[in-house]
């Protein structure tokens, strides 16, 4: 147990949140543009099934890949631990022991691909023309699985470092060859779907090439003394790793399963009612993205003074980065009120599209206010490695999801959103209740 650091008034210093939180968020923004851009661009094609099936090939690559960020996350959280209580070699075996279970990972993906892709299209109820649309986009981004898995680790060590500015240069470049690519072989060449695969693909493996670069000049003695060391090549040596980061994998399959149900009922409602919701939800992750930002200063700065035994700076920076998600909320609350409907016509394949998805408008407003606590703890709880009580307050929350699924059923579409709204509320819910018992076990 840690012997707290406490002081009448600890010091906060708000530069700190934002100079990892802005970063971060357009560093978000940019990521959702895959999404977002992959939308848009399939709507030019001007028919609803391909739209859906874009929607259905990002939620069955969120189940797939985005389960494992944990690879991210997990490092990031270490990593800044690791940095005041041991130092840097200490943090570049975080990173060694990342990236080797990472590409463990990738490899049991490929693996199995011939019965997991199949398996997730038929449980997110992809049908008829829309499974078919999937499975050719499914098919050549499933390859990109190493590239994907080697990125969480390496990412989730420059953000623990701090190093947020060559964080959003990277996703920036990333994000914006993603969508040049997908522009030039969807329309350009006339690919269809399948260039908007292929565009996830090449991008994929061109951020690894960058960020391995980039990450082996600013810390390469480092990593190569932590190899010399054997770090992350041994399963003993991998245990602390895996033992903080099978909870948070757990917890996110837990959130994978909850935005599949999201998809999966929407799916039942027809090709029109799947599209406008895919609208929806990407304005979510675009808006989720960029509240996510202060999740990655709380994993960092929080995750630092968990290191450093300091309770009352945890505490008081639990507050301050809190309130400053708050006002980040409204403000996106604002902006989808005033424009909301103009911009989900903007993504409409059709105009039947496009009515369902500014009906779903308000929904779309209440989104940034009911999920921003929930984003701030998680990084909160990330950085403190309490991950088993993430898991639990994971799991509760989705046992209330699947109640309200039920009980809402009657109304439609609307009852879906709602059901999910509660679901985000419900998950701040417990981890405001967990926290003061967290900190008398880990900080007194």
């Amino acid at each position: 147990m840690t012997s707290p650091k406490t002081s009448a008034s600890p010091t906060i210093d708000p530069r700190l949140i934002w100079a990892i939180a802005i970063p971060a968020m357009v560093t978000n923004v940019a990521t959702a543009l895959i999404g977002v851009g992959d939308m848009w661009i399939v709507g030019r094609l001007g028919d609803a099934p391909t739209q859906g099936a874009v929607d259905v090939g990002a939620k069955l690559f969120a189940a797939l890949f985005t389960v494992m960020n944990f690879l991210k996350t997990g490092t990031t959280g270490l990593v800044a631990q690791a940095g005041t209580r041991e130092g840097r070699e200490a943090q570049a075996a975080v990173l060694i022991k990342g990236v080797t279970v990472g590409l463990a990972i990738a490899a049991l993906l490929l693996l199995f691909k011939p019965l997991l892709l199949p398996f997730l299209l038929g449980a997110l109820g992809a049908e008829g023309d829309v499974r078919g649309a999937a499975r050719i986009y499914a098919d050549i981004r499933y390859w990109s699985a190493p590239a994907v898995m080697a990125n969480f680790a390496l990412v989730g060590f420059l953000i623990g470092r701090r190093r947020m500015r060559e964080v959003l240069v990277i996703e920036v470049a990333y994000n914006l060859l993603n969508v040049a690519l997908g522009l030039w072989l969807t329309l350009g060449l006339g690919w269809g779907i399948a260039g908007i695969g292929w565009s996830s693909f090449i991008a994929e493996y061109a951020k690894l090439a960058a960020t391995t670069a980039l990450i082996w000049v600013i810390a390469g003695k480092e990593i190569a003394a932590a190899l010399k060391a054997g770090a992350g090549l041994s399963l003993r040596a991998l245990k602390p790793f895996l033992s903080v980061n099978r909870d948070l994998f757990l917890r996110t399959v837990v959130l994978m399963v909850a935005i599949g149900a999201l998809t999966r009922v929407g799916a039942e409602q027809g090709p029109v009612v799947l599209a406008a919701n895919g609208i929806i939800y990407q304005l979510f992750i675009l808006s989720s993205l960029l509240l996510d930002g202060f999740e990655n200063a709380a994993q960092v700065l929080n995750g630092e003074r968990a290191g450093d035994g300091d309770r009352d700076g945890f505490s008081a920076y639990i507050r301050a980065i809190l309130w400053r998600c708050l006002g980040v909320a409204i403000a996106l609350s604002s902006v989808f009120a005033l424009f909301g409907s103009l911009i989900t016509d903007s993504f409409a394949a059709t105009s039947a599209v496009a009515a369902e998805a500014r009906a779903l408008w308000p929904w779309l407003v209440v989104i940034p206010l009911a999920g921003f606590a929930g984003f701030v703890l998680d990084g909160v709880f990330v950085g403190a490695s309490w991950t088993r009580a993430l898991l639990v307050s994971m799991v509760g929350a989705a046992a209330g999801y699947a109640a309200l699924l039920w009980l809402t059923l009657p109304l439609g579409n609307n009852g879906l959103w709602a059901s999910f709204i509660a679901f985000l509320l419900l998950r701040a819910a417990l981890q405001l209740v967990m926290i003061p018992r967290l900190l008398r076990q880990s900080l007194d």
